[in-house]
């Protein structure tokens, strides 16, 4: 009962991350109808164009090795290996374009569905691969169903629409055999070929629909809850909360590095209370003034305060102190539309510097 209620709360498709860690431990959607599809073809490729080019040279070979039996009289072990070898050398012109055909297109059928990847997973022992009761469960599973009714279609409608194509062979294949032994080929070739036809057409349409339902039985079971979508959307951003303190010590810090920075400032443009922009003009370090702090309310106050302590000049021009605070981040150098107007202040903090040296 807990597995059925699990499997109806999962109505959440899963995630890329998800479906991107079932694929690093092997869990794929991967047809087995597409291999055999793979199969088949490679062997109706054979037995159109490499087959009959065989079956010539082998019956050349037969020929020879029948009508002239006396150049192979075994004597000696010498003679034995060279008959030997001479046979194994014509099975494998026979046997090899079979062979490469189907690694051939058993790796592409497979590559076609999924890249393929190393992955240690598969290889770790497990119980449930070797525990008959698991065993059970997968042979008589929704997908243990699916396969076996894939395997009886296959088995009906291949016989089936083998038997309505190949019942006129039928006496033909009967009279070959009392015709030309050289005629034999030909006709089986022939009958080969439209039985590979049929088998070919049978599992390229049970691998379309095989295909269709591994993606889709694949996709099901990676489905997800709700409360499963939510834990993982936290372990990918993080905790809010966590990650609502981290930006509330991040701004502390800054804060603090910013007030530590207006003992440097040349002069503080304020509002004169709700905004303060502390400015640092020296020639030799940047070609226009830098603000090292700026706030508002409580802020502001703080800059004036350590302003006061520290005797830089405070200016109290509040369209300029607005305009700065919402245009000018901290560590920046202001923009030529304010070049004039702190030009002008600073002519009057250099003055005031000149007019206190007289003084003394």
């Amino acid at each position: 009962m807990s597995d059925d209620q699990d499997k109806d709360s999962k109505t959440e498709d899963p995630t890329d991350k998800k479906k991107r860690e079932a694929v690093e431990k092997g869990n794929t959607p991967t047809s087995s109808e597409v291999a055999l599809f793979g199969s088949t073809l490679a062997f109706y490729i054979y037995l159109v164009f490499f087959l009959p080019a065989n079956v010539a040279r082998l019956g050349v070979t037969l020929r020879d090795f029948f009508e002239h039996p006396e150049q192979w009289r075994i004597e000696r072990s010498s003679d034995l290996v060279s008959l030997l070898t001479y046979l194994m050398l014509q099975s494998a012109y026979f046997m090899l374009p079979i062979a490469v055909l189907l690694m051939g297109f058993g790796i592409i059928s497979s590559a076609a569905q999924n890249l393929p990847s190393a992955v240690l997973e598969r290889i770790r022992p497990q119980w449930n691969r070797v525990s008959p009761v698991k065993g059970f469960g997968r042979i008589y599973s929704a997908q243990g169903m699916v396969q076996f009714g894939k395997s009886l279609i296959k088995v009906v409608v291949v016989s089936v629409v083998m038997y309505f194509v190949l019942r006129s062979d039928f006496y033909a294949s009967l009279d070959s055999m009392f015709a030309d032994p050289q005629t034999i080929f030909g006709v089986m070739i022939r009958v080969t070929k439209k039985m590979v036809i049929v088998i070919l057409a049978a599992t390229f349409i049970i691998a379309a629909v095989d295909i269709a339902w591994t993606r889709h039985h694949w996709f099901s079971q990676l489905k997800m809850t709700k409360q499963e979508v939510k834990d993982e959307m936290k372990q990918s951003q993080g905790d809010p909360m966590v990650k609502a303190r981290q930006r509330s010590v991040a701004r502390d810090r800054a804060r603090r590095r910013m007030i530590n920075s207006v003992p440097r400032a040349t002069m503080i443009i304020t509002n004169p209370t709700h905004y303060a922009i502390a400015l640092r003009y020296v020639a030799e370090e940047a070609e226009a003034p830098v603000v090292v702090a700026k706030g508002q309310d409580l802020i502001a106050l703080k800059i004036r305060e350590i302003a006061q302590q520290h005797n830089i000049p405070i200016f109290e021009d509040p369209p300029l102190a607005r305009s700065m605070f919402a245009q000018v981040s901290v560590d920046s150098v202001i923009p030529p539309v304010f070049y004039k107007a702190v030009a002008e202040l600073i002519h009057k903090v250099y003055a005031s510097r000149r007019q206190n040296k007289r003084v003394r």
